[in-house]
Order: C-alpha cells, then sequence, then structure tokens
C-alpha cells in the first residue's frame, strides 16, 4: 500500500510538470530544431539518450522519494514534497552536467582556432583541416573530429558532415566555428585565418572573465543550497517524532508544508538566477 500511494504521488506530480519540462511542441522538430528535453539532453553530451527514458527516469525516482518519505514519516504532505523533489532530480543532474560540460570545453576551443589556422595556413582543404583534429585537438573533444572525419570520408559532403559535427559537440562556441566553416566553404574567401584568429581571442578572453566571476560568486549557489536544505532538515527530524508527524498531518500541517515548498522553490529559483551569468546561445542557423 505504501509503494502505491508513492506511485500514485508521484504520477500526480510527474502529470502536473511533465508541460514545463516537456512542452507539446517538443515532440516534432520545428525548422530542425531539437526540442526542449532533447536539446537538454544533447548539450549534456547525452545525444543517444531518448526524451522519453529521462521522463520514465523522473517518475521512478519520484515514486522512490515519495515511498521513502512516507515510510520515513508517515506524512502525505511531505510525501508529496518528496515526490516533486525526485520528479526534478533528473533534470536539475542533467543542467549540472550541461554546464560542468561548457565549462571544461571553454578554455579548449582557443587551441582548437590555433590549430584549424594552422592547416589551414599550410595549404590543407577545409574538410582535411577538421578531420585532422581527430588527431592533434585536445583529448576531450577528438571522439567528435573523429566521428566527423569518418563521416566526410563516407559522404564526401562537408555541411551534413559539419552539421552532424555541430550536434555533436552541442556548444555554442564550437556553433560559431563550424558556422564560420560552412560559410567559408560556401562562399570562400580569404579571411578565414583572420576571422578564426580574432575568434579565438574573443573566447579566450571571455573565458578568462567567466572564470573569474564565477569564482566570486559560488558563495551564491551554497547560500542558496544551504538556505533551501536547512529548514527542510528540520522538518524532516521534527517529522519523526510521534506529536510531529501528527502536527504536519493535520490540515493546518499540510498547508504549511506545501506553502513553505513553494516559498523554497521561488526562493531557490531567484537566488541561482541571481547568480547567474547569461551563456551564449546555441545557433541553429
Amino acid at each position: 500500500m505504501t509503494f502505491v500511494w508513492g506511485a500514485v504521488l508521484a504520477a500526480g506530480v510527474l502529470l502536473v510538470i511533465s508541460p514545463w519540462l516537456w512542452p507539446a511542441g517538443q515532440r516534432r522538430a520545428v525548422a530542425g530544431r531539437p526540442g526542449r528535453l532533447a536539446r537538454l539532453l544533447e548539450d549534456s553530451g547525452l545525444p543517444r539518450v531518448s526524451p522519453t527514458s529521462i521522463l520514465v527516469v523522473a517518475g521512478c525516482t519520484a515514486a522512490v522519494a515519495a515511498a521513502t518519505a512516507w515510510l520515513v514519516t508517515q506524512v502525505a504532505a511531505l510525501s508529496l514534497v518528496a515526490a516533486a523533489a525526485g520528479a526534478i532530480a533528473p533534470f536539475a543532474w542533467l543542467r549540472a552536467r550541461r554546464s560542468r560540460l561548457l565549462r571544461s570545453r571553454r578554455a579548449l576551443w582557443p587551441d582548437v582556432c590555433d590549430l584549424l589556422i594552422a592547416s589551414v595556413r599550410a595549404g590543407m582543404s577545409l574538410p582535411d583541416a577538421v578531420a585532422s583534429l581527430s588527431d592533434s585537438a585536445p583529448v576531450e573533444l577528438r571522439p567528435a573530429f573523429a566521428a566527423f572525419a569518418r563521416d566526410v570520408s563516407a559522404s564526401g559532403h562537408f555541411d551534413s558532415s559539419a552539421q552532424r559535427l555541430k550536434a555533436y559537440l552541442a556548444d555554442p562556441v564550437a556553433d560559431r566555428i563550424v558556422e564560420t566553416l560552412r560559410m567559408a566553404r560556401q562562399v570562400g574567401g580569404t579571411e578565414l585565418t583572420a576571422v578564426l584568429r580574432a575568434l579565438a581571442t574573443s573566447v579566450r578572453a571571455d573565458a578568462s572573465l567567466r572564470s573569474e566571476v564565477e569564482s566570486r560568486q559560488s558563495w551564491i549557489r551554497g547560500a542558496a543550497v544551504l538556505g533551501v536544505s536547512a529548514p527542510w532538515v528540520i522538518l524532516a527530524l521534527l517529522a519523526f517524532r510521534p506529536e510531529g508527524a501528527r502536527a504536519y498531518g493535520s490540515p493546518e500541517g499540510i498547508v504549511l508544508i506545501l506553502g513553505g515548498a513553494a516559498v523554497s522553490f521561488m526562493a531557490f529559483r531567484v537566488m541561482i538566477r541571481l547568480g547567474r551569468l547569461p551563456e551564449p546561445r546555441r545557433w541553429f542557423g
């Protein structure tokens, strides 16, 4: 009965938040652009994972969290809050993974630009210059360029292979580099090396500035996590006592828990948004 109750709570929460997690227009590509959840998976380095599987995982984590909270506290409102937290957890993990991936790659793109400049100035064609990065690029990026080399050698079509490379890398700076190479391939020109050099300089300056600002603002995220989690830890400890469980199981207690959950969520979002730097947008041209 406990697990049935947890599953019902999880299903209800998932149905409520599913429009926010997966909009109706996401089931179909609009103008060749992936949906919101599919784009999050792509940006997180998991393009082979389907959005449906993430929704299933979210439902499972919500059910487990709700059942665990009900077993420990016997408070329905706390089980509902735990189900909501369990449903959101996979998406929060994906966003954190995307942020870590972008930060780790941020300092690598200037080196990629320098390698492309050296290859172009040595007389290599654009497909060969990009394919050569499978051996000379930073280790983290070599699999993507190796896949491009196999793709372009099999199809012989640079533009479609570059589009797939852009989807594989899923990075705003990579989008700028790939679109620059595509334009140079289509219209020609002698300013490619100058453009790549200017792009490398811009990326280096942006990475340096972002690292400095993020290191100074890291306390905002820590304060947000501490400020949100501390009251719920105390509430859970109080709910362990029989009189606390009865108080929080009353109508007034349910209103208090649900109202506190809404306030905590909004406060956390506000603090994170205040401390967040705007990220460059992807190019889906």
